[in-house]
């Protein structure tokens, strides 16, 4: 039987996985570091939080999880032009002993049956556009876009920092990186503006992160984002969880296959619900699996991490993922 870790990789290169890769079973998520103590969250159903950034956030019990607060006193870019006189970007600088217990987390990791895995979240779009609100950044885009490529750069740059002090620390096998690109049925920006505003930030953040010596990259977005997959290859994307079904997943492992592999096909919504029973699982489970097959594709909620915002469902979507891996791979 192959380690998760060697099923996984059977799985994205083509090869011959034994079972299903069940969903987040292979990545150990490095969910903490000296920064991310300095970056609170809000808990669910708690106090809204400010975060390192100034952006407030806010987490509403029954929510997948926190979204930013964007009433006029709270936006943080009041205006585009000046931006530099409100976006100051923390640092990620910390002492070796700040450091050591989270290095010490990473070592414990059978790097065997698991990849160490570095998370980053929100992305550079999410980012743009939680300090600035989300129609004020898309008018931005047309408006301002010296201005947009200006902020961009900044936080690019300081993605590049972090992400050097992940590695030198972690010495990552994989990196879990979050940012929607779009909603259920469109991305939110062209594929034109994607490619004119993020893909040359994007594939100068995950080039890095390869030449550093991390063999997966995984990146969530869970929307559809079909148009963009050719840019997610060039990225140097490996897998794209929280594909949902709007993105045709059968045909695009069809074209893409051997490029990329698709993870998701179960949309959260149809399983993540108040109510939910063990039949909506099995039934969004078993139609993601027949229709996507086994090459290229990893059966998984569309959800940003191994989780659900109700309890019992991922550990039901696991138990039927299972089941499937025994009727398909015997």
């Amino acid at each position: 039987m192959l380690t998760k870790r060697q099923n996984l990789l059977e799985t994205i290169r083509g090869g011959h996985p034994d079972r299903y890769v069940n969903m987040y079973e292979p990545f150990h998520l490095l969910m903490r570091t000296p920064y991310t103590l300095h970056n609170p969250s809000p808990k669910k159903g708690g106090p809204d939080v400010v975060n390192a950034w100034g952006v407030t956030r806010s987490f509403p019990e029954n929510t997948p999880g926190a979204f930013p607060v964007h009433t006029p006193d709270k936006i943080v870019i009041k205006d585009i032009t000046n931006w530099r006189d409100y976006v100051k970007a923390p640092t990620v600088q910390y002492s070796e002993e700040d450091w050591a217990p989270f290095v010490e987390e990473a070592n414990q990791v059978d790097r065997d049956e698991y990849f160490v895995t570095a998370t980053v979240f929100p992305g550079l779009f999410e980012q743009t556009h939680y300090l600035m609100e989300i129609q004020n950044c898309l008018i931005n885009f047309y408006e301002e876009p010296e201005c947009m490529h200006e902020l961009i750069d900044y936080l690019t740059d300081w993605e590049l920092a972090y992400a050097k002090e992940l590695c030198d620390h972690f010495h990552p096998d994989a990196l879990f990186h979050h940012d929607d690109w779009g909603s259920q049925t469109s991305t939110f920006l062209s594929p034109e503006m994607f490619q004119e505003f993020y893909y040359p930030a994007y594939k100068k953040v995950y080039n890095y992160y390869k030449e550093r010596g991390v063999q997966v990259i995984v990146h969530h977005s869970d929307s559809y984002a079909a148009t963009l997959v050719p840019m997610m290859i060039d990225m140097g994307i490996d897998i794209w969880q929280g594909v949902m079904t709007s993105n045709n997943i059968p045909e695009l492992i069809q074209k893409y296959g051997g490029q990329i592999t698709f993870m998701g096909g179960i949309d959260s919504a149809t399983v993540d619900f108040p109510g939910w029973t063990k039949e909506d699982v099995e039934r969004e489970t078993a139609k993601a699996c027949k229709e996507c097959g086994t090459k290229f594709f990893i059966p998984c909620t569309s959800q940003g991490g191994p989780m659900s915002t109700f309890p019992g469902v991922y550990e039901a979507v696991g138990a039927e993922i299972d089941k499937q891996s025994k009727l398909y791979f015997g």
